[in-house]
């Protein structure tokens, strides 16, 4: 068995999920959003068919596979038209933070509500003045006795209205030093003080973004997960699965988007010929396809090196995963509105309403930029520049 080639048990894992997924496909998906209702039913299905844990340990509910097996259910819910955005959250940010550094306690408590779908966890970092930054976080909780009382505000927290518990960024006082370091406590989004507002977004998705404020929420002493003093490896270790996964959601997208627009340039004709037998359009296609394609192959390295526990070598790759997979996605769609002609911004042929969610892969989780600035100082050991 090759290293570039999956096993056959991931790609059964692929077509049993894509199966599944196609059930609903993009039209559901995109009358969800714009009804303003979610994709419960979906993600209920995913998870009895044991697809959403698939990445968290058998003795909690889950499938005990790795990081590369979760991301393929990613994928392949993209490449049927339903992206689901709080997979990237709740089972592979969440899920490996828990599965990693929680006690037996939290994972008997919080793992199993991941995996069957009746505990889905949101995850927050961002903060309105913080932004890329994470270092920069104000969020900060204190002991009062043998409770924890955090305070703060968090923005464009994903699916907080359908989280049971929001795995929070937060900064605690060291006893020795004084210092502010980071620490991850799960907050029950029914707390005392906490409370969020919805942001409307342009973006056609069933998910919603959130700004979150956080005020003197008390939670009980085993609230933190993982050591005190275990700092930024314990936030760490949930970042590159969250790299992982964001490229399996564009390389998702891409995929959709390229179906739907080699179909169309198969039947569309114009000049007596179909339009994909024109290089103008048939270049710009075969051109996304390979993008995404190297993008696809370097995100199933970056799983490799994840699950193999090699995390210096993983963080590289998964930077890279992500970024070629939201500039594959961003191609990708970009042609297929193209191929599609005026029909390519219309809301009967779905893809105009792709161009937003692709874009925001150069954005989200880390933008493009910063993933530049980490390959300029760890790949090519270029001076740091912020």
């Amino acid at each position: 068995m090759t290293s570039f080639t999956e096993t056959d048990e991931r790609l059964e894992l692929r077509r049993q999920v894509a199966k599944l997924a196609k059930g609903y496909g993009r039209e559901w998906f995109t009358e969800r959003a714009r009804a303003g209702e979610k994709t419960t039913e979906l993600w209920m299905e995913i998870a009895k068919a044991g697809y959403l844990g698939v990445n968290i340990p058998e003795e909690y509910g889950g499938g005990g596979g790795g990081i590369g097996d979760v991301a393929a259910v990613c994928e392949e819910l993209a490449a049927q038209g339903c992206p689901l955005l709080m997979m990237v959250v709740s089972p592979a940010i969440c899920g490996t933070v828990i599965a990693k550094y929680g006690t037996e306690a939290q994972k008997q408590k919080w793992l199993p509500g991941i995996c069957d779908g009746t505990g889905t966890m949101a995850f927050a970092i961002t903060e309105p003045d913080a932004g890329t930054n994470s270092h920069n976080i104000t969020t900060t909780a204190r002991r009062d006795g043998d409770e924890w009382v955090l305070k703060g505000q968090k923005i464009y927290i994903s699916g907080v209205d359908e989280a049971a518990n929001v795995l929070v960024v937060a900064r605690a006082e060291d006893a020795k030093t004084g210092k502010l370091k980071p620490c991850l406590f799960v907050v029950p989004t029914d707390s005392t003080g906490f409370e969020f507002t919805a942001i409307p977004m342009e973006i056609v998705s069933p998910e919603s973004q959130f700004q979150v404020f956080i005020d003197d929420v008390r939670l009980p002493g085993d609230a933190i997960v993982g050591d005190e003093d275990g700092g930024l490896v314990q936030l760490f270790a949930g970042l590159n699965p969250e790299r992982i996964m964001a490229a399996s959601f564009s390389t998702g997208l891409a995929r959709h988007a390229l179906e739907k627009a080699s179909a169309y340039a198969k039947e569309r004709t114009v000049f007596k010929a179909p339009i994909g037998s024109h290089q103008a359009i048939a270049h710009p296609l075969a051109m996304a396809h390979i993008e995404n394609e190297l993008a696809r192959l370097m995100t199933q390295k970056a799983s490799a090196l994840v699950d193999a526990g090699d995390d210096m070598a993983a963080g590289e790759a998964a930077n890279m995963a992500k970024y070629a997979a939201a500039e594959a996605a961003v191609h990708a769609v970009d042609a297929a509105v193209q191929t599609h002609g005026g029909n390519g911004i219309t809301q009967e042929y779905g893809m105009a309403g792709m161009l937003v969610a692709a874009r925001a892969g150069r954005i989200a989780p880390v933008s493009r930029e910063m993933i530049l600035n980490f390959v300029a100082m760890h790949s090519l050991g270029l001076p740091k520049s912020y």
